[in-house]
């Protein structure tokens, strides 16, 4: 009973100081890190343990594999370059290096240095989720999400590497090999869960039955791979990635509205309880270092020194990583002139056009092309200048995962406490202190307000579309799925709509029912099939736009999504969902 009182206790606090930030605009997280820290001091407040084990495979697992979801993988896949060199290189430079410095300060075993480096140098994506709040520019928010969300697997396979050299040799081969092989056992394990996910859901006719299948998705991706040594992180976000990618194409309408809207809850909860337990875990990391005879100010200053120095090493490094990606980055004239010669020397090839083989080879090498100049076109339109490379150095927070990650260490590891609260200092000061002068430092170097859809591009999404609506109305073999002809008069209708709908950008379709006057349900449900057919192949053309990668994900995003409230409203003047 107990625990239950204090359960909802604790989604009332997250509640309300959600609604509150919203109100000041104060970062929710380090709202909920601060009451945690101030309710831990309470005199009849017990010392409160989370077990890591908690963190690690139950809450962080969904808390990825949802962000994953949300993620656009194709601009994932753009900087996938970056993503990776933060990820990976960036993590193993910080641990080596705050490896070294917590060595000669605390007098510690380098191994467990290098250990408490491997701690506190991911990024968290739960605190980047502060970026995304801000409007920051999209590229920015990908990159600062896709390091979050792949640097735990580094720091972890890291961090066990640098236990096992306190009990014996470890070589740098074995370190990598045990990295290759976490992530790839993961990945592969990942892509697997996501496509049985889609394909289960794709056969489940229920929405909620399909959003209870999408709760246990991450732990059906994270314990197998946990099990098998890989890393359960990064085969939650695969199959969060896989997920996000196919939902539009496989799961019903109904689906991804119910998905969206019961994910967002059982975010807001379980964010809120990873900071609010963050901070309710102080007071009892404080007792144990005093009963240690450790300095509190001694871990007060490593934990402050240490994301100090992170952020330092951050700097020097993604400078050059900047410097390296413009000068990757294609002049767009340029390239465009080189791509249109090799497109002349391959239609002046002497393939037979009529063999299917050299059919296939064309319309790979057509796409290939498509995507390429995409790519550039979007890297163009969206570089990484000094304010971005700004923003993504300070965007760069650590979180919960550093305090349950150092909370791994083996109980005989020497001053653990100390380390553990050094591990909660660096967390916890790099959240109040980076998130919360984010929103000024946003504004400052004038980046607020970039992430939004750009409205060109919604014009010329919504022409597409209205080109999709045409196609389906002047088909010449237009049938009714018991392969009937359509009533001209109710296709005329849907034409008039049509022209209304591209004239006044958005009308209701209300008035179908009462143009079809008495005894007209049979015109209605005609009306009701052509919207829906006109629906499927607008989200046809949105689909082909992102796989070309023509249109940038915000615009794609936020069409898809109005096509997915078009199709429910329209089911639901029908009478209810529709099986397609």
């Amino acid at each position: 009973m107990t625990a239950a009182l204090l359960l909802a206790a604790a989604v009332v606090v997250i509640v309300a100081v959600q609604g509150w930030a919203r109100r000041t605009g104060v970062a929710a997280p380090l709202l909920l890190v601060a009451i945690g820290v101030a309710v831990s001091f309470l005199p009849f407040v017990p010392a409160i343990v989370i077990e890591p084990e908690w963190i690690l495979a139950g809450v962080l697992p969904p808390l990825l594999y949802s962000s994953a979801v949300s993620m656009p993988t194709m601009d994932f896949r753009r900087d996938f370059g970056s993503i990776s060199s933060l990820s990976v290189l960036l993590v193993v430079v910080t641990s080596v290096a705050l490896g070294f410095v917590f060595h000669a300060l605390l007098g510690v075993d380098l191994a467990f240095g290098i250990a408490l480096g491997a701690v506190v140098s991911p990024t968290d994506a739960v605190a980047t989720g502060i970026v995304k709040r801000l409007n920051a520019p999209r590229r920015v928010v990908t990159v600062l999400e896709g390091e979050s969300l792949l640097n735990d697997a580094s720091a972890l396979v890291l961090l066990r590497s640098a236990i096992a050299a306190t009990g014996g040799a470890v070589s740098l081969w074995g370190v990598a090999g045990d990295f290759v092989y976490a992530v790839l056992v993961a990945v592969a394990i990942g892509v697997v869960v996501g496509l049985l996910n889609l394909r289960v859901r794709a056969a489940t006719r229920d929405a909620a039955a399909s959003t209870a299948i999408s709760f246990i998705a991450p732990f059906v991706a994270s314990v197998p791979a946990e099990h098998l040594g890989a890393s359960g992180l990064v085969a939650a976000v695969t199959a969060g990635l896989i997920t996000g990618q196919g939902s539009a194409r496989y799961l019903k309408a109904a689906d991804r509205i119910a998905e969206r809207s019961n994910w967002a809850t059982v975010d807001l909860v379980l964010e809120g309880g990873i900071f609010l337990g963050m901070g309710l875990e102080l007071f009892g990391l404080v007792e144990e270092v005093i009963a240690e005879d450790e300095s509190l100010w001694l871990a007060l200053g490593t934990g402050a020194l240490a994301v100090a120095l992170a952020l330092v090493i951050r700097s020097l490094y993604v400078v050059p990583l900047l410097w390296l990606v413009r000068k990757q980055a294609a002049d767009p004239v340029e390239t465009r002139e080189r791509l249109a010669r090799a497109q002349q020397r391959f239609d002046a090839s002497g393939f037979d056009r009529e063999d299917p083989r050299v059919q296939r080879r064309v319309a790979t090498w057509t796409q290939r092309m498509g995507h390429r100049l995409a790519d550039i076109d979007y890297l163009a339109r969206t570089p990484l200048g000094r304010r971005e490379g700004a923003l993504l150095v300070w965007a760069g927070m650590r979180g919960a995962i550093t305090l349950a990650a150092a909370q791994t260490l083996p109980e005989d590891t020497p001053q653990r406490s100390l380390l553990v609260l050094i591990a909660f200092v660096a967390a916890a000061g790099s959240l109040l202190v980076q998130g919360g002068t984010l929103g000024i430092v946003v504004r400052a170097i004038g980046l607020e307000g970039d992430g939004g859809v750009d409205p060109d591009e919604q014009r010329t999404v919504a022409t597409a579309m209205g080109r999709a609506a045409v196609q389906v109305l002047e088909d010449p073999g237009l049938r009714r799925p018991d392969g009937s002809v359509y009533d001209e008069k109710v296709v005329e209708r849907a034409r008039a709509l049509m022209r209304k709908v591209a004239a006044e950008k958005q009308r209701a379709v209300d008035e179908d029912e009462e143009e079809a006057g008495p005894g007209g349900r049979p015109a209605a449900r005609q009306t009701t099939e052509l919207r829906l057919r006109i629906i499927e192949a607008q989200r046809a053309v949105l689909l082909d736009a992102r796989a070309a990668g023509t249109v940038s994900s915000a615009t794609l995003s936020a069409a898809l999504d109005q096509l997915d409230a078009d199709q429910i409203s329209t089911e639901l003047r029908a009478g209810g969902p529709s099986d397609g």
